[in-house]
């Protein structure tokens, strides 16, 4: 699966997990009908993520879902993931391209139009954009949080490639940014956080489908 149909991807982080530990919630997520993963685990060691890296690609490879690595495309290598997503900080596309291959998908963070059109032009698969409503779950600078949904449309229409609204998505909330043109959302703590993380999941992807 391309990220052309992916709806719901889940980005995870244990410190968000309620206190479980985020293999349960990954094999919570696969059966509540997640389209991609994205090993993120801010804090924690490069080895610790190694480890838990070779642990989720088993799972999402029994699957058939799409295994990501935020920021490290070192460690995307090591556990053979299907890629890697990076932030605008984070080593360049053309870097990730040469070392992980043609065939591996690459993310990249935007919130504005020229950030994202620059990220496509240096062969990006897809874009994270926000945070559209403003997060707890990730240390996002004061003028990229909560850029609102209308600032997805601007850059949906700005760009030929996915767009994942990511940042205080809820399944509440998740209809007007695929409204806005976004393909999917991404998120933390709306799916590691719920009590039933596969049925938050499943909620999740139904809104999507619905307002596509």
């Amino acid at each position: 699966m391309n990220p052309t149909e992916w709806r719901t991807y889940l980005v995870t982080q244990s410190s968000r997990s309620a206190g479980r530990d985020t293999e349960a919630i990954v094999e919570a997520a696969i059966d509540g009908g997640v389209d991609a993963v994205q090993l993120r685990e801010k804090g924690r060691s490069a080895h610790d993520r190694y480890d838990l890296g070779r642990r989720l690609r088993e799972l999402t490879a029994a699957a058939s879902v799409p295994l990501l690595v935020n920021d490290r495309i070192d460690l995307a290598a090591a556990i053979d993931a299907d890629g890697v997503h990076l932030g605008q900080s984070d080593l360049p596309i053309e870097v990730a391209r040469e070392q992980l291959g043609s065939d591996a998908i690459v993310g990249c963070s935007a919130s504005t139009v020229a950030e994202a059109e620059a990220a496509q032009a240096a062969g990006a698969d897809y874009l994270g954009v926000g945070a559209v409503y403003g997060t707890v779950s990730k240390d996002v600078p004061e003028q990229k949080d909560g850029i609102g949904a209308e600032s997805v449309a601007a850059i949906a229409d700005a760009v030929d490639i996915p767009v994942f609204g990511i940042g205080g998505i809820t399944a509440n909330n998740a209809r007007p940014v695929i409204e806005a043109g976004a393909t999917g959302t991404a998120v933390i703590s709306a799916i590691t956080a719920a009590d039933d993380p596969a049925a938050a999941t499943a909620a999740l992807g139904e809104v999507i489908a619905d307002a596509r």
